[in-house]
């Protein structure tokens, strides 16, 4: 079985889904005027193109506010990048955009009735932010043949689907390909990963994670932590006595948290990588700035640095928005699917049916991906040869300062994606 986010919390594999997020939100366009004033709004969020006619519906599916973590705001940066779309970027084959919302809760049952509202609604395509149940939500929507796009997703059969399925994380990189990469670099020849103890996460690193990293040539032993452990010390402890290669991270910012504190509480002072999602103002206010300094972390959008992608995405927010905090991955995170969606059937004309949509899909050619500059998207199944499902060749990786901040993202393992 193959599970392959994001990551990617975030990214990557698990990004927000499962681990929990990062930081508050804020007050209304938090963080979006200083990037986007100094630009110019109006330059960033492009001429005037409204939408018209009779709307078309697509759907959301977020966890929303659940028991592992709380994406409630998914369903606001929504919204606001739907406006965008319908007033700049003529909709859908020049027709609004109206969207039907559904919360999952992290709740396998419920991702099923999400996924069956969704068909009983008549939505030509679902849009996914982070999910925890992408398996659930996916298994109707693509016996109904409704094309779904996910920010990050490990459900197998949606990595695998040929069809009508688009998955906008590559799969392995921030979880195996580059904490592998980091070992070889150094001349070591393990990866001992410390996870978040869900189910999503645990399968992952059972069931795919072992074989890909044997084929990278380098040993993985894993460490799986219950969510909500304050103190790691107890299973860390080995790491510090024994060979643990590199130490990647796999979990929120509280899991993090303990993780790096118990790490630094056991005298590790080894190599670490982790994924974006892990460090936020949290994260930096709970850990001291000498454990973060020069560690490697990959994400799948920018966040935390000043480039286009969070411009832009300030600009939306600040124009159209409200409650949104623009520094959370997961805000990133579902401006992404959201305004990828839109730029894959940019060229649709004539009827807006789920399978024009998925057609016009899989027929784009090869763009930048919105919201994580430097990264690109296809979705003709040909970006992770035996992931289809994928629309996107490798990520993005910082090294943190003394301040445990990003100074920028480097796009590696990016190349282009064939005919």
């Amino acid at each position: 079985m193959r599970l392959a986010a994001s990551a990617a919390l975030a990214a990557s594999l698990f990004l927000v889904a499962g681990c929990g997020g990062g930081g508050d939100d804020g007050a209304e366009g938090t963080g979006g005027g200083s990037t986007a004033g100094a630009a110019g709004a109006a330059d960033l969020l492009g001429p005037s193109a409204p939408a018209k006619g009779d709307p078309v519906r697509i759907g959301m599916i977020s966890d929303g506010k659940g028991p592992v973590s709380d994406l409630s705001y998914e369903e606001r940066v929504a919204d606001a990048t739907i406006e965008w779309l319908n007033e700049h970027r003529s909709g859908i084959a020049g027709r609004p955009i109206e969207i039907v919302k559904c919360d999952a809760l992290a709740d396998p049952g419920k991702g099923t009735d999400c996924a069956n509202r969704m068909v009983e609604q008549d939505v030509v395509a679902v849009v996914v932010g982070s999910s925890s149940v992408g398996e659930s939500i996916w298994a109707p929507l693509h016996e109904a043949k409704i094309p779904l796009m996910f920010a990050n997703t490990t459900a197998a059969g949606a990595l695998t689907d040929t069809e009508t399925t688009f998955n906008l994380t590559d799969p392995y990189f921030g979880q195996i390909d580059l904490p592998a990469q980091q070992a070889k670099d150094k001349g070591l020849k393990k990866v001992t990963a410390v996870v978040i103890d869900v189910p999503v996460v645990s399968a992952f690193y059972k069931s795919v994670a072992p074989a890909r990293f044997q084929k990278l040539g380098v040993d993985l032993d894993v460490v799986s932590v219950p969510p909500g452990t304050a103190d790691m010390t107890p299973q860390l402890r080995e790491i510090a006595t024994g060979d643990p290669g590199v130490v990647s991270i796999v979990g929120g910012d509280a899991f993090c948290i303990s993780a790096l504190n118990g790490l630094r509480s056991v005298g590790y002072d080894g190599p670490v990588v982790a994924l974006a999602l892990c460090i936020t103002d949290a994260t930096r206010k709970a850990v001291p700035a000498d454990v973060l300094e020069g560690m490697a972390v990959s994400a799948t959008a920018p966040v935390g640095t000043d480039n286009p992608s969070t411009r832009l995405l300030g600009a939306v927010v600040d124009a159209y928005g409200h409650d949104i905090d623009v520094h959370r991955p997961g805000t990133m995170s579902m401006f992404t699917v959201v305004a990828a969606f839109g730029a894959a059937v940019e060229g649709l004309t004539g009827d807006v049916t789920p399978a024009s949509i998925a057609a016009a899909i899989k027929a784009m050619p090869e763009k930048d991906l919105p919201g994580a500059e430097g990264l690109r998207f296809r979705c003709n199944g040909k970006a992770v040869p035996d992931q289809p499902g994928v629309c996107v060749r490798g990520g993005l990786v910082a090294t943190l300062n003394d301040k445990g901040e990003p100074d920028g993202f480097t796009p590696v393992g990016v190349s282009p994606i064939e005919n």
